[in-house]
């Protein structure tokens, strides 16, 4: 009894210092006067997320202290001062028991590999260019939090919307130009894209994006909520979509040629290939900046989804030819 009892305080402090680093991770994004914003969200959103798997990991029984087996017992790694080595973030993610879907972890994926890109760097520019993807860590985080232990551990009730001085624009909004964001970073972000399944990149897990309107209200009671939220398949949230700038995840998904041609074969162009991709971009001049068929990240050409569509629409134009 007295060993389950340590168990379960161990896990609750471990829980208490999750909380905490969460917390602070938020505020610090929030602080107007806090300019080095990401990397700071980052490390202290990881170090969140960590604490929440070791005591997820701590409660269930599951060793999280990295080891060596031996033929009867186990020897557990240890630092120079002697203490245990604990698992980190990634190792939590990839263990067999990790509670987490896949999207949750493609996006804490996605924080790792960043920081790493920008350690080091002063980027304010990512803070607005990224911030779908920070928002789903957060409210990834607050759901896990909710759901491995319940719902009093949450930390929404702690928190609310920031307030604004001044009246949110499309500039204000949009995301920064190209050649503002660090070309190690353009290249990361593209090639991390590429490698996750469409449901990951789509999922609101992995980047939450919002659309926020303003609103002119009939009753006194409706003019106290600072937001609004509308369900996605509403007529009204449609017409917004329409009528309305709408809020999305700045970031386009990009392909390497040889990824195009993959597609077109599994589509039934088997004998479609590259020189036949790399003949269609050259005629239409493709990698014309101004066609908005694609980009160049770090030398690396990528292309966008209107030029997969460009590529598909040829294929099926000339169907007796590449099947």
């Amino acid at each position: 009894m007295h060993k389950r009892r340590r168990m379960f305080s161990v896990a609750r402090e471990l829980l208490s210092k999750s909380q905490e680093a969460a917390l602070t991770a938020i505020q610090v994004f929030n602080n107007p006067l806090v300019r080095f914003k990401t990397e700071t969200f980052i490390v202290l959103m990881m170090i969140a997320w960590t604490y929440l798997l070791h005591a997820y990991y701590r409660r269930h029984g599951i060793e999280y202290r990295h080891y060596t087996q031996r033929t009867k017992r186990r020897a557990f790694n240890r630092t120079k001062d002697g203490k245990y080595k604990y698992w980190e973030l990634r190792r939590c993610l990839e263990e067999a028991a990790c509670p987490l879907d896949a999207p949750t972890k493609q996006n804490l994926l996605f924080l790792l590999g960043l920081r790493n890109e920008i350690e080091h760097r002063m980027s304010p520019v990512l803070d607005n260019y990224l911030s779908a993807r920070y928002q789903a860590c957060c409210l990834n985080y607050n759901h896990y939090l909710k759901k491995l232990f319940g719902e009093r551990f949450g930390i929404d009730r702690l928190l609310c919307y920031s307030l604004q001085l001044t009246q949110l624009s499309e500039e204000q909004i949009a995301s920064p130009a190209g050649e503002e964001i660090p070309e190690n970073v353009q290249a990361y972000v593209a090639k991390f894209d590429a490698q996750i399944s469409e449901g990951d990149l789509n999922s609101e897990r992995f980047a939450y994006r919002l659309l926020f309107v303003r609103n002119v209200v009939g009753k006194r009671g409706q003019a106290d909520r600072i937001i609004e939220f509308l369900p996605a398949e509403s007529e009204a949230a449609r017409a917004i979509s329409k009528e309305h700038w709408v809020v999305k995840d700045r970031e386009k998904r990009k392909y390497r040629p040889s990824t195009i041609v993959a597609m077109m074969r599994g589509e039934g162009f088997i004998r479609f290939n590259m020189h036949h991709h790399t003949r269609l971009w050259k005629r239409l001049d493709a990698k014309n900046q101004g066609e908005l068929y694609g980009c160049r990240v770090e030398s690396v050409w990528f292309w966008y989804d209107r030029w997969v569509e460009t590529v598909r629409q040829h294929c099926q134009d000339n169907r007796a030819r590449y099947t």
